[in-house]
């Protein structure tokens, strides 16, 4: 007994020499790479995904007898749509119609998943740029955005992105499948087309900020703080030090020149809203956001994508980057927290109704 407990014990030793080995070196690779992180645009077409998921069920729903006359259908209505097509060029006036085969319409898919510091845009800016590249009036770019909104200057910069595309002329739409509220609608008032789900949340347009103060805690320990600046307005609100009424008002007054130059960012690309009504930091439900005009559409994104994969070729365009090591262990244990929580959150909701 007294060997196994041994034999144990150095097994559990060598075994926490060895993760702590592995733990260093891909620490020190992991800040290796740090600052010069590489990524390249991957291409998806939706339509393929599509058409295989679609002969996927064919061939295990249909008999053989069945599915050589399915494919015989298709190549007929095929060849009839192709000349209908060129049919249609020529009657338009195009000279090289017989010769040349009318190009389908693309539409570039890009998703942009929000966070307080749109840090997604690092991403998204590569992927316009490639979009650009290929990109024509004639064509479309559908973002699907989803964004509870943050920061002003980060989806500040977001929203300049997707502007790129509207200077280009390319139609723009954007899908909202949850929500889009306060800089996630910043981004999507930019849209030509803006489509939301029956339950997606759009609105918010307003402006927020809180500032927790401990100056009394600190002065109760007789803990003095000093602060020295250059520039009246350097400091307006702090977290430690005395907050004066006149730095409140400085910083009440910083949020609504925000605020109305939200407002008028807003109404640059959707005219149509009355602003008093909308402006005021609520938040609508996706056909109450079409009643007052904030969104064109109410419908889920793969309702919309699917139909323009009837017409058109349908490409989802994506950046991607090598994640370090740290990044993996993080959002493995993101995910584990998450997990953890949504476990007790289900069990707790499942003592209550949800919904009466």
């Amino acid at each position: 007994m007294g060997f196994w407990s041994e034999y144990g014990l150095f097994l559990a030793q060598a075994l926490t020499v060895v993760v702590a080995i592995i733990v260093v070196v891909g620490f020190i690779a992991a800040a290796g790479q740090k600052g010069r992180k590489e990524g390249h645009i991957e291409i998806k077409k939706l339509n393929d995904k599509i058409e295989d998921t679609a002969e996927l069920f064919e061939e295990a729903l249909l008999t053989k007898d069945e599915l050589k006359e399915r494919h015989k259908a298709l190549k007929k209505e095929e060849k009839e749509k192709k000349k209908a097509e060129k049919a249609e060029a020529k009657k338009s006036g195009d000279k090289d119609s017989d010769a040349e085969e009318v190009r389908k319409k693309r539409v570039f898919v890009i998703d942009f998943d929000g966070d307080v510091n749109a840090s997604a845009v690092s991403s998204m800016r590569e992927e316009i740029s490639a979009v650009l590249t290929s990109a024509e009036p004639c064509d479309e770019v559908v973002v699907r955005l989803e964004s509870p909104g943050g920061v002003v200057h980060g989806y500040g910069l977001a929203s300049s992105q997707l502007d790129r595309i509207r200077k280009k002329d390319i139609p723009l739409t954007v899908c909202v499948d949850k929500v889009a509220a306060s800089g996630g609608y910043m981004m999507a008032c930019l849209a030509n087309k803006i489509i939301a789900a029956p339950f997606a949340i759009v609105g918010s347009i307003g402006v927020v900020a809180q500032i927790p103060n401990i100056h009394k805690l600190l002065k109760k320990n007789d803990i003095d703080i000093e602060l020295h600046t250059a520039g009246e307005y350097k400091r307006t609100l702090t977290v430690i030090g005395e907050n004066t009424d006149e730095g409140r008002e400085k910083f009440k007054q910083d949020l609504q020149d925000t605020h109305d130059l939200f407002k008028s960012h807003v109404n640059q690309y959707r005219p149509e809203l009355v602003m008093d009504k909308v402006a005021n930091g609520d938040i609508w439900y996706g056909q109450e956001a079409l009643n007052n005009h904030l969104v064109d559409q109410v419908m889920t994104s793969d309702e919309y994508l699917m139909q323009l994969a009837e017409e058109a070729d349908v490409f989802e365009v994506s950046f991607e980057t090598k994640k370090t090591l740290q990044e993996k262990l993080g959002m493995a244990a993101s995910m584990g927290i998450t997990r953890s929580i949504d476990r007790v959150l289900t069990k707790f909701m499942d003592a209550r109704t949800q919904i009466r």
